[in-house]
């Protein structure tokens, strides 16, 4: 049975819908998350981008140059200002959706923490996780 993942921003302008199985769940513990997040860490849920459909709405942008040297383009609602997905420009094929952001984000389950040499002293870290100070393949 194929997996179908849903979600959108908090007032309902903005919807999405993810048909497979994410490519990977894990926290992200860099500065420009917690910014984008305005928390410790952004729980991020990667899928291929061909099992991503935008339904509903249109998204403004915010890009910043990630330590990749490729652009991050944070995709946010115009109207409540919620953070929905991210294209990254080292991986274009792919979207990153913020779990807070599915109808159903008890289905997150992180794999690993990564830029945990960013992390913030009162972000608390599942101790069976594995961190990396950075990306892991980099």
């Amino acid at each position: 049975m194929t997996e179908v993942y849903t979600g959108g921003c908090a007032c309902g302008a903005i919807r999405y819908r993810c048909v497979g199985a994410p490519l990977y769940m894990g926290n992200c513990h860099c500065r420009d998350c917690q910014r984008a997040t305005g928390s410790a860490f952004f729980p991020a849920v990667l899928f291929k981008g061909g099992d991503f459909t935008l339904q509903q709405g249109e998204t403004s942008w915010y890009e910043v140059v990630a330590d990749s040297g490729a652009a991050m383009r944070r995709a946010f609602c115009p109207n409540c200002g919620s953070p929905v997905f991210i294209e990254n420009g080292a991986r274009p094929d792919n979207r990153v959706l913020y779990a807070g952001s599915l109808d159903d984000p008890s289905r997150y389950k992180p794999s690993r923490n990564i830029y945990v040499g960013s992390a913030q002293p009162w972000a608390e870290m599942h101790p069976d996780l594995p961190k990396d100070d950075g990306m892991p393949g980099r």
